[in-house]
């Protein structure tokens, strides 16, 4: 069955390891007759959740009007969503943060997320898999609440400079997470 992918990118470097994984999972994913949609965080405005509970009010997700409300429909039409990061200071980076912070909205404004498939990309430069735990485990509550599957993730440690993915198995197994969906 084809399904809505929307893919939510957090990395400023377009050549980095984290993008090579993506666009792995992105090739392996339309070939199985999936649609993709693709956002790149890091090259959008997209400014934090304000808390001021007015989301919809205006129609649009948010009444602060930035990039998030370019990707806030498709995310409602989704399927499955899938977020792909490299770690900085064991953490979610500021460029994906603020999309996860802005599906706020969509709860705020009584729109039913529940029922979709999530995964994970990330990958770090340190060796330690527990490096990434500040972002898998957020992730992981955050499917919890929404009512999401997590059908996935792949962690792939040991990588910094562009290209150092391809030391490893990162971009065959975020291909074979396609699987998954």
């Amino acid at each position: 069955m084809s399904k809505k992918i929307v893919v939510i990118t957090g990395s400023p470097r377009k050549h980095g390891n984290s993008f090579a994984m993506t666009d792995a999972f992105i090739k392996a994913a339309e070939a199985k007759g999936h649609t993709v949609t693709r956002f790149d965080a890091a090259f959008k405005k997209v400014g934090g959740c304000h808390a001021c509970e007015t989301c919809y009010s205006t129609g649009k997700a948010c009444t602060f009007d930035d990039d998030f409300n370019t990707v806030a429909p498709a995310i409602l039409e989704a399927d499955a969503l899938v977020f792909t990061m490299p770690v900085y200071w064991y953490s979610i980076p500021a460029q994906i943060k603020g999309v996860i912070d802005r599906i706020y909205s969509m709860v705020v404004g009584g729109k039913d997320i529940s029922g979709k498939e999530c995964a994970l990309i990330a990958c770090c430069e340190e060796d330690d898999l527990s490096v990434m735990d500040g972002v898998r485990i957020p992730l992981e509550r955050t499917c919890a609440l929404n009512k999401w599957k997590m059908v996935g993730e792949v962690l792939v440690p040991g990588v910094l400079n562009v290209g150092d993915i391809d030391k490893t198995d990162g971009c065959q197994k975020a291909a074979a997470l396609a699987d998954a969906i």
